[in-house]
């Protein structure tokens, strides 16, 4: 299905429904997003209004606020809005939003390439929720070495945990690799600690939505427990993110507003009946065996500024 979205609301509501998600392309949208919407404004009145972008932005912002990537990309126009004319500010935001666009695809083909290093001939490889192309402007980030692995000849398998609630894992990622000849098996949530324990997975690859300056990681909740059960089985659990995930502005995992989604996406319960349903959780810097970025593998403390 193919939207097209021509307002700021119509952009909120794809993001915050997830009929955009995985934070680098909430970002892109965004970006893109908000230039279409003061576009489509400037066209309706015949002026651009300047001072909409505040409040546009924080709308944005708010849609998903676990996702770091909203906010920065956001972020990166308001900065560029700041240092252009009126009338150059449509333009210069476009051709901002663009660059976003394009630095996401090259962030996921480096991604991949570092990857590489870790996904050797016959691997066998568990993912939770979806951190593929349906997730970035590119080939995604968890999955981007598993991409040009395949692509090179090397064999390589899946394991996609299912996602619960939403099935990210069962309708996204297995219906992307399958598309892309990669062998993927999907098994519930519940299953991953036995999996991981049977000795078929040699290694854990996942995203993130943020990644805090001590290394904590926010993912799509369940990550958590795929984390603790590699540990204890000592199977490593990488963790693939964009640069631009990195949020040194964030100490740890417990500074992290953590989203939390309608008690509908459960499905019918009974009357009465409480529900938790927390979008994401945190695994700590502990339980991650190394981070894989388009810097290539970093190591905490993730600090502003800081080179690798």
């Amino acid at each position: 299905m193919v939207r097209d979205l021509v307002t700021l609301d119509q952009v909120i509501e794809a993001i915050r429904t997830l009929a955009v998600r995985g934070a680098p392309a909430i970002g892109v949208a965004a970006a893109i997003g908000l230039v279409v919407a003061l576009d489509h404004d400037a066209a309706a009145s015949g002026t651009v209004v300047r001072d909409r972008l505040p409040d546009a932005a924080a709308r944005l912002i708010a849609a998903r606020p676990t996702a770091v990537n909203l906010a920065w990309a956001v972020g990166r126009l308001l900065a560029v809005a700041a240092t252009v004319s009126d009338h150059d500010l449509v333009a210069a935001l476009r051709a901002e939003a663009e660059a976003i666009r394009a630095e996401d695809v090259a962030m996921c083909e480096a991604i991949g390439q570092y990857g590489l290093a870790i996904v050797p001939d016959g691997a066998r490889v568990l993912t939770h929720c979806n951190a593929g192309a349906l997730a970035t402007a590119g080939i995604g980030t968890a999955l981007a070495p598993v991409h040009l692995a395949h692509r090179i000849g090397r064999r390589v398998s899946v394991y996609a945990d299912e996602t619960r609630p939403l099935r990210q894992g069962a309708r996204l990622t297995a219906w992307e690799l399958q598309r892309a000849g990669i062998p993927v098996t999907v098994l519930p949530d519940g299953a991953a600690a036995s999996l991981l324990r049977s000795g078929a997975v040699d290694l854990v690859i996942v995203g993130a939505d943020r990644i805090a300056a001590n290394g904590d990681v926010a993912n799509k909740v369940g990550t958590y427990g795929v984390a603790l059960a590699a540990r204890a089985h000592g199977i490593p659990f990488y963790v693939a993110a964009p640069w631009s995930t990195v949020d040194p502005a964030t100490a740890s995992g417990g500074d992290i507003v953590i989203e939390h989604r309608h008690a509908d996406e459960l499905g019918e319960l009974p009357a009465g009946t409480f529900v938790w349903n927390p979008a994401f959780d945190v695994t700590p810097r502990a339980l991650v065996t190394g981070y894989l970025t388009d810097r290539g593998f970093i190591a905490p403390p993730f600090l502003s500024g800081s080179a690798v």
